[in-house]
């Protein structure tokens, strides 16, 4: 199986202005590619609500002038893509429609496939390029004997960043180059500040990228109250129902409260309830047609089976029998052992070994065999264990 991996090809950079894709830049035009830097202009703060709060900000003005002044540094063509109205109908619209079906969404994900490996990709190739390469913490290698290319966990283990690379496709991982994938953070770091780079020590960006305040009650308030933050997505969506009050709910049904708009809450969270019960109570599950939040136990939240939909297998062609396996159901989460099971072609069921806790519809479930990603799905629903 031919890799293509020809070092003399000119390879389109996306550069956020941190040190990963600042290094990955560098490293890149170090192995001899032809580089050329491109930042994804996604989102405008001074029309999102809420302050920045740092310039490690995706598409904050620091962060672009970051990038250019790397380019500049290194000799590096660098582009500024415009990509905010594509960043409003694909990623945007479908943030908010999740969570108004009662669901949370992982925006990075659809970030991934839609803005980078579909637009930047489009437009990496009209500038010649054979490659997109990125900062992600990932790996990528081939199986010459299934004629596949494998996505395999970045090796610092703290920073691996494959879950949310599970919808590339063949193709996408055929023209695609991580090469911070077999680095750990501190020799990224240590790297940057060899080489002289100005981010050499600046931080990561934890939040998401449309709310840089990390409210989401201010974000969806100001939707509900008109305030439509300029988004022509959201404009153009035919209803977007104001963020009434309504009950919250044990699950027995008996009501003991009332919620402040259900997107505002998500399962397995305890804060900001508003309840005097006597003990700990969780969200366990959020009814979109009652405008109804349920609560229960810490108990309440563990689950052993869910479904999943809109699946994409990376290193098999598809699931033809039960498999094997491990999976994440959220970033942060340790791989548990599962059995996966077919259903149809694009859905799958699995059965943990053991209960997970909070189990999340909306959320990426993210398959493992070892340090190789087998494929993922998003989770439609999760059951209790028989």
């Amino acid at each position: 199986m031919a890799s293509n991996r020809n070092k003399s090809s000119t390879v389109v950079v996306a550069m956020s202005g941190g040190v990963d894709s600042s290094l990955a830049a560098v490293l890149l035009q170090q192995q001899g590619f032809e580089v050329i830097g491109v930042t994804m202009h996604l989102w405008d703060y001074g029309t999102s609500g809420g302050n920045i709060g740092s310039d490690t900000a995706c598409c904050s003005v620091e962060a672009m002038s970051d990038a250019r002044t790397l380019c500049q540094s290194w000799n590096i063509p660098h582009y500024v893509l415009d990509l905010r109205a594509e960043f409003e109908k694909e990623v945007i619209t479908d943030f908010v429609s999740e969570y108004l079906s009662g669901r949370t969404p992982n925006p990075c994900v659809i970030c991934n496939q839609k803005m980078k490996w579909e637009a930047l990709w489009t437009k990496a190739k009209q500038l010649g390029a054979s490659f997109l390469a990125t900062g992600h913490y990932a790996q990528i290698e081939t199986d010459a004997k299934n004629e596949r290319y494998l996505l395999k966990r970045g090796t610092d283990e703290r920073k691996d960043q494959s879950y949310f690379l599970w919808i590339l496709t063949q193709h996408q991982l055929q023209h695609t180059l991580f090469p911070l994938g077999s680095m750990t953070k501190e020799e990224v770091r240590g790297l940057a500040k060899k080489h002289h780079l100005k981010v050499a020590e600046k931080g990561d960006s934890q939040e998401i990228c449309f709310i840089p305040d990390n409210n989401y009650r201010r974000f969806f308030q100001d939707l509900a109250q008109g305030n439509r933050l300029k988004i022509r997505s959201i404009k153009e969506m035919s209803t977007v129902p104001a963020m009434s009050t309504g009950p919250i709910k044990y699950r027995s049904g008996e009501i003991i409260g009332e919620h402040s708009g259900y997107p505002f809450y998500t399962v397995g969270q305890r804060k900001g309830l508003g309840i005097a019960a006597g003990r700990p109570l969780y969200v366990t599950r959020i009814d979109p047609s009652e405008n109804a939040v349920y609560v229960g136990s810490e108990e309440d939240l563990y689950c052993q089976t869910l479904s999943a939909t809109h699946l994409n297998w990376i290193a098999i062609p598809h699931l033809k029998e039960p498999l094997r396996c491990t999976a994440k159901i959220r970033y942060r989460h340790h791989p548990a052992k599962t059995l996966v099971n077919p259903i149809i072609d694009d859905r799958i069921s699995l059965h943990f070994d053991e209960p997970q806790r909070a189990i999340t519809p909306g959320q990426s479930v993210v398959l493992y065999n070892g340090d190789v990603v087998i494929g993922g799905g998003i989770i439609d629903n999760a059951a209790t264990a028989a």
